[in-house]
């Protein structure tokens, strides 16, 4: 069989099973069986050994570690310091629960690395909040929701970790690469909020004093060194991804069961029971993930793609708008972390052919399956603050529409400008980038 139809019949099967609503972990593994049944050459034990071969990963160790230390911190009730501050800081701006939401976020996503821990950990503190204050249900669902998505773009971020694992590329700079872009997107998601309030007449705070912003910062500064200690020690060499994410579970444990005593040693089993189960839930679509992007490089189909954007003669910006919408469409669909490994792996070799860094492919595609987090069908943390808000999921959509277009505009800045996301790792880690 040649590339094409292993493809066809690769992604045919996979989007007729999603369509069945087979669950994707199990739609990947069987999307191979076919080929693996009409090609004499391979076997099902290939297929297993893949899928065990992708797990004898270190880097991997960080995806539980990070999940478990985003579960501590929400526990020791480190989101609620974060809130005081952040209100002391962009409170007194219009919609300022608005604000503070986004600005919560922000400071989340450097402690946790997880968007779906940021919307389940902000949205059920904020989003009845907004709505006793007289905030649209519906918007303050969608900003929860859009917002969270920073999660996984501002470093530390699990997608940053399996990313650079996979493929060669320095974790440290995807880390530093991920800041500017992280800030653009926390700046545009506040400008809607101050349309949005302007026009629907939400309330704001009274402004902090001095005293009561140093209080906050007060509050709020033991878990703020999180990031520092995390993105610091990586770029600074002094331990690797995986070996921080346990640095961080053990600063978080010590925080909430020591220092903040917020966390009961009798919650601890249930902590670590939840972080177990969604670890292993994204770990094994990792391995049926593997399997199938294995499937793809043994018939050469990267290659195939190549050949083909060779022909249509696309520069590095045009090969980055084609990579972003191949991001965003399977976003749509599947996890982040087995979107990686599928079609990062496939179109990697289009990027370097063009001459593309290979951080501005990453951040390129970490930002675009930011998208899916908040996109139907899968959507998961629209999904999780929908809950939250008690509101269908349908009657958000306008709202998470308007807040994306400015997040696609920095997407596309990052396509347009590459120099901007490099700056800081080229300053900081010129070695590496």
């Amino acid at each position: 069989m040649g590339p094409g139809e292993v493809a066809a019949i690769l992604f045919g099967t996979f989007i007729v099973l999603v369509v069945l609503r087979v669950p994707v972990a199990f739609a990947l593994g069987l999307a191979v069986a076919p080929v693996f049944l009409i090609e004499e050459r391979l076997t099902p034990i290939l297929l297993l050994r893949e899928m065990f071969k992708s797990y004898n990963a270190f880097v991997l160790l960080a995806v539980p570690f990070f999940l478990l230390a985003a579960n501590l911190m929400n526990g020791a009730g480190i989101t609620d310091r974060l809130i005081n501050l952040a209100r002391a800081s962009v409170g007194h701006l219009p919609g300022g629960l608005g604000h503070v939401n986004v600005v919560v976020s922000m400071l989340f996503a450097g402690i946790s690395g997880s968007s779906t821990a940021d919307a389940a950990g902000i949205g059920k503190l904020l989003i009845p909040q907004m709505k006793r204050q007289g905030y649209d249900a519906s918007f303050a669902v969608a900003i929860t929701a859009c917002s969270s998505v920073m999660g996984v773009i501002i470093p530390p971020s699990i997608l940053m970790v399996v990313w650079g694992g996979l493929m060669s590329v320095s974790i440290g700079g995807l880390f530093l690469a991920g800041i500017i872009p992280g800030i653009l997107i926390a700046g545009a998601q506040m400008l809607i909020v101050y349309i949005y309030a302007k026009r629907r007449g939400y309330p704001i705070y009274a402004r902090s004093s001095i005293i009561q912003l140093a209080t906050a910062v007060a509050s709020a500064s033991l878990a703020l060194v999180t990031p520092l200690i995390i993105v610091g020690g990586v770029v600074g060499g002094w331990f690797t991804p995986t070996e921080a994410s346990v640095i961080a579970v053990l600063y978080s444990l010590v925080l909430g069961t020591m220092i903040y005593r917020s966390v009961p040693f009798a919650e601890l089993p249930h902590i670590f029971y939840d972080s177990a189960r969604f670890a292993a839930i994204s770990l094994f679509c990792i391995g049926t993930a593997s399997a199938f992007g294995w499937v793809l490089a043994y018939f050469r189909i990267p290659a195939a793609l190549v050949d083909v954007i060779a022909e249509l003669g696309f520069g590095i910006v045009g090969t980055g708008i084609l990579i972003a919408v191949a991001f965003l469409l399977i976003g749509m669909f599947i996890d982040a972390i087995p979107a990686i490994i599928i079609l990062g792996t496939v179109l990697f070799p289009v990027a370097e052919h063009v001459g593309m860094h290979p951080i501005h492919f990453a951040i390129i595609g970490v930002i675009s399956l930011a998208f899916g987090l908040v996109t139907p069908p899968y959507g998961l943390c629209l999904l999780i603050a929908s809950a939250i808000g008690e509101v269908r999921l349908v009657n958000a959509l306008k709202d998470v529409a308007i807040i994306l277009l400015p997040m696609l505009g920095v997407l596309l800045l990052v396509i347009f400008f590459p120099d901007l996301i490099l700056a800081i790792p080229r300053w900081l880690m010129p070695r590496f980038v």
